[in-house]
């Protein structure tokens, strides 16, 4: 599965493979495809450094990128106390009511929550680069769009290509006027912030959008036939997130979650805001039911939302309540229905992208090669 791009990064096959866990993006890369680690999670750069370091020693010297979120206009002086005052007591008192409704423990005393607003902050970004401009990164990729122009600059002096996402051939549009190498093209179908234009229609559009720049299909991908499409859609590879949440090399540290994730169907995922204030597709749990509801206080907006649910996220995934329990995923969910390894997964992938190949050529009348 070549393309220009893929030849360009050096890498066997167009599959671009985005995941929080260091030990998939290192099978992602040594399996041919192209490994990308997201960052948001690294609030101490000591923590980025020992799992940059640990990739460093188990790639096998294959190449691998590192996914930010780092908005492209900075806010000056803003601190996660200013954010975290914003936020209306009755919306904390819904969130002790809801919890207290399915018996939800508290952390540990000293436990910390997992994931915090300050992972969204320009400097917790910068922080991140700054110790990764110390690996041979391949790729920056944004999922905010594009980076700031200092931020793109710094990653072409040091001959690393950026990426950014986009939901709509205007966002691509914005991103090739910045100056990035490579749009993501992500459907209405992918895990997390998602727009509303589903993968068949975005793809091509946003091609025509940034010819020549490469493209990358994201969004309702789990096959080798979907990768096939995209390809015949005009993209230059394709960008897979949800699949990897279910690989044994995944680190999910909930069998809870893993077994929901298996049994889920296509149809088991919602477009919300009640992780972040954006929508962002993830399981339906009773969770985000919660948040939906019309009785309810409604969600906050970026950044209050994220603040606000972050202790009772790490509750709800520290003593796996099932009710609650969910995580961002995509609707190609529905085809993640049981544990493979990540080099199990790209041979599906690659075996069933050549059999899709091959039923082309011979419907349009040619031998396969």
């Amino acid at each position: 599965m070549q393309t220009e791009l893929s030849k360009k990064l050096g890498v066997e096959h167009a599959l671009f493979g985005f995941t929080p866990f260091p030990a998939v993006v290192a099978a992602i890369s040594r399996a041919g495809g192209f490994g990308v680690l997201g960052a948001v999670r690294y609030t101490a750069p000591d923590d980025l450094k020992r799992d940059l370091d640990w990739i460093e020693a188990h790639v096998d010297g294959m190449p691998y990128g590192l996914d930010v979120v780092m908005p492209a206009k900075k806010v000056e002086g803003v601190t996660e106390a200013d954010v975290e005052a914003m936020i209306p007591e009755g919306h904390r008192q819904y969130v002790k009511d809801t919890l207290a409704k399915y018996g939800v423990p508290e952390l540990a005393e000293g436990e910390a929550s997992g994931w915090r607003i300050t992972g969204w902050m320009e400097q917790v970004a910068r922080n991140q680069l700054d110790v990764a401009f110390d690996y041979p990164i391949k790729l920056l990729a944004n999922a905010l769009g594009s980076p700031p122009a200092d931020v793109i600059q710094r990653a072409h002096d040091q001959n690393v290509l950026v990426a950014a996402l986009a939901g709509s051939a205007r966002h691509a549009r914005k991103h090739a006027e910045a100056g990035i190498d490579i749009v993501v093209a992500q459907g209405y179908e992918a895990g997390g912030h998602t727009g509303d234009i589903a993968s068949m229609v975005l793809t091509p559009e946003v091609v025509e959008a940034v010819a020549p720049l490469p493209v990358l299909a994201a969004g309702g991908i789990g096959s080798g036939q979907q990768m096939a499409a995209a390809l015949t859609l005009g993209a230059q590879g394709v960008w897979l997130g949800s699949i990897w949440l279910t690989v044994t090399e995944a680190d999910m540290h909930s069998r809870a979650l893993t077994r929901k994730l298996l049994d889920a169907g296509s149809g088991d995922t919602v477009r919300s805001r009640a992780l972040t204030g954006k929508p962002a597709r993830q399981l339906r749990t009773e969770w985000t039911d919660a948040w939906d509801d019309p009785n309810g206080p409604g969600t906050l907006p970026m950044p209050l939302q994220g603040l606000l649910v972050a202790d009772a996220v790490s509750r709800i995934q520290r003593h796996e309540v099932e009710p609650l329990l969910g995580t961002p995923v995509g609707q190609i969910v529905g085809r993640m229905n049981s544990e493979r390894s990540v080099q199990e997964v790209v041979d599906d992938l690659t075996r069933d992208f050549e059999k899709a190949v091959d039923r082309l050529n011979r419907i349009a009348g040619r031998s396969p090669e």
